[in-house]
This record gives structure tokens, sequence and C-alpha cells, in this order.
């Protein structure tokens, strides 16, 4: 295994649990609600190139090309397993979608390839290091002016949403999901150099807070 893999952790953590992801998404968690309000705050225009990073099953990239079919749609994940099933959904729905194998701190793209950059439940997986690595990434590759759109979780919005959030952690790990709960997104966006950054919106799930992001690519 390569460093740049070490501490990769798929979705749902165990490999085999990748196939059962969206079937967990669909019925435990108000997936479509919060990734549908992420499309509409990005506010995608004609043209645009929009990356889905950490694209998974496709589940947000397709959402995000069937509002927006005269944007360009590229998705990137690590897991090959997930992959294999976005593959899958976006050849069934006939949508040109580009979908490329890859590690979110070390992205194949030129510098200032995007004017959206997408992530949905992404950074909780990462390790401090690894957010602040990709983060320094989505910065080279927006374009000036562009913008990073992000649902993960965010701070515990009640003692009841942490509690829950205890399972996530014990499934995904504490190492990767701490800084999320904390409500450290935001500092970590500012950080890597993008502006305007706000949390947008909020919602209560059965595993937690579930937070909206948006950050802007600041034109100089």
């Amino acid at each position: 295994m390569s460093e740049d893999r070490a501490n990769y952790i798929p979705a749902l953590r165990y490999e085999w649990l990748t196939g059962f992801y969206d079937t967990v998404m669909d019925r435990l968690m108000r997936e479509t609600t919060f990734k549908q309000a992420l499309i509409r705050q990005a506010r995608v225009m004609k043209g645009h190139r929009v990356l889905d990073l950490g694209c998974g099953t496709a589940t947000l990239t397709l959402m995000i090309k069937q509002a927006h079919t005269d944007a360009e749609v590229t998705g990137l994940d690590g897991d090959p397993k997930a992959l294999e099933i976005a593959r899958n959904k976006v050849a069934k729905s006939g949508l040109e979608i580009d979908l490329d194998e890859g590690m979110a701190f070390n992205l194949p793209y030129p510098d200032n390839s995007f004017e959206r950059v997408f992530s949905g439940l992404l950074f909780h997986h990462l390790t401090r290091e690894d957010k602040v690595r990709t983060l320094e990434e989505v910065y080279r590759v927006l374009k000036p002016g562009g913008e990073l759109h992000v649902a993960d979780w965010g701070k515990a919005s009640n003692a009841l949403m942490r509690l829950v959030f205890f399972l996530v952690q014990l499934l995904d790990g504490f190492k990767t999901t701490t800084d999320n709960v904390n409500g450290l997104l935001p500092e970590f966006f500012s950080k890597a150099g993008l502006r305007d950054v706000q949390e947008t919106t909020r919602y209560a799930t059965v595993f937690g807070t579930m937070a909206l992001y948006r950050a802007r690519k600041p034109v100089d």
C-alpha cells in the first residue's frame, strides 16, 4: 500500500459494505434533501467545469449533471469498488460524466481547472493532515472566483446530535471525525486561502448534524 493510501477509509469503513452504501444513504440519511440544497447554493452556470471530489458511487455527481446538463461534470474517488458502482449508474443514466480514480490530496488536474468543486461526506474520512492537503489541492484547481461547496458532518447542534454521532466515529474513526464534530472545517477552509467561508445550513439526521458550507477562491 502506498503512503498516500495508508490512511484511506472506504465508504462505511469496510470494503465489503460498499455495495450497501446507496441503500444506507437513501433510507437512513436525508441525502436527497441536503444534496439538492448543496446544488442549489452552488449556482452552477452554463459551461462551468465542475468537480465532485470524493464522488463515491456518483449519486451527487449524477444529481449535479441532471440539474445542469450544460455543465461539464467530473467525479473523482480513490475507491475502485465505489467507482465501479458509479460507472454502472452513469452508464444507465445516459449522461456524459467523466469519472477518474485518484486521491483528493493529489488531484490529477491542472491549476485553475474548475469553476466549482463539490464534496459530499469526504472530509470526515480524512486525517487532519490530509484535510489540509486536500484543501490545498482544491485551492489549486479552482479558478479565481471559483467556489467550494461541501456537505459533511458539522458541529453537533445539541447533546442528542453529539451522542448519536459517536456511532459515526466508531465506524469511521475518531482520528478523522473529531475535527468535524468540533466545527473546525471552516477554519481549515480559511487557512487554505479560501474566502467568504460560511456554514449555510444544517440538518438533524439519525447519525448527527449534517452541515453545508461554501467558500470562494479570491480573484487576485
